[in-house]
């Protein structure tokens, strides 16, 4: 599994990870922060977490990296109480504020959905310096789209959990159709959209809406796996976009390889497939 893993875990430290971040920079990519874990069921643990995030957020700050801070509710402690969570994600917000660093509140299983959105939009009223994911495998993401606050900066996903067919598309195709027309709305309706995709059909055809909306080129940009497809992110920075890489790092990549597993047993064949490819 580690072996598996390294090409899209940065390493175990922060450290590990501001040298990826650095690696990336030189090249002309941008980043994305997370620190592996989830599901904290100890408050005490949910404020380790939001330290570490600080931490993380000042050392990138520090080493003039462009990259901003990704935080899952539940590694916030969302299990434990919506309120804390929130007040940590204030806490994180405010200190982010300080030195000039964004931070997005991570999207995670329908289970947490709509604690999730209202954490955001009380922390959207309080902080521009926030921004959320959505998900276009569920059917409700239209009508979240529609309840988004002004303005707003979203990395639309497809998802990576495989949801009960009564709430989610299950099929690829209604999930890449989704995925295409929810971008193309937000960007009507004036949110920035980090497209999160290796899919270079319905990357051409998020720009391509974007283009006859006559929507400006910088309310679009990618976000990317590290390690996967990088001919894309070359692709996509040749031709004038912004490619940011999502930097996991943590102790704590064993046990998260293992819930995404459990989660979603399709990564497995996905991971192997793209290690062999890389090879």
């Amino acid at each position: 599994m580690r072996q598996l893993s390294a090409r899209y875990i940065a390493g175990e430290t922060l450290e590990e990870a501001l040298g990826k971040l650095r690696g990336l920079q030189a090249r002309g990519f941008l980043g994305v922060l997370d620190i592996l874990g989830e599901d904290v069921a100890d408050e005490a643990e949910a404020r380790d977490v939001l330290r570490t995030y600080q931490e993380a957020a000042t050392a990138a700050s520090e080493a003039g990296l462009d990259s901003y801070v990704s935080i899952k509710p539940t590694h916030f402690g969302l299990r434990i109480s919506r309120d804390l969570c929130e007040e940590l994600y204030a806490d994180l917000l405010s200190h982010c504020a300080s030195i000039g660093v964004f931070a997005r509140v991570e999207m995670e299983d329908h289970s947490t959905t709509d604690d999730t959105l209202e954490i955001f939009r009380s922390l959207r009223a309080r902080f521009d310096n926030v921004g959320i994911v959505l998900q276009s495998r569920l059917f409700r993401t239209p009508e979240d789209v529609a309840a988004l606050p002004e303005s707003c900066d979203v990395r639309m996903v497809k998802g990576i959990y495989l949801e009960p067919a009564e709430i989610a598309h299950t099929q690829p195709e209604p999930i890449r159709q989704a995925f295409i027309d929810l971008t193309d709305t937000l960007l009507r309706s004036g949110h920035t959209v980090a497209v999160a995709t290796h899919d270079p059909v319905m990357a051409d055809a998020v720009l391509e809406r974007q283009g006859a909306a006559n929507v400006a080129e910088e309310r679009t940009y990618f976000e990317v796996l590290l390690g996967v497809q990088e001919r894309l992110w070359e692709d996509w920075r040749a031709r004038g976009k912004t490619v940011r890489a999502y930097v996991p790092y943590g102790p704590e990549w064993r046990a998260y390889s293992q819930r995404r597993l459990r989660k979603n047993p399709e990564i497995l064949r996905h991971l192997i497939k793209a290690t062999l490819r890389l090879s």
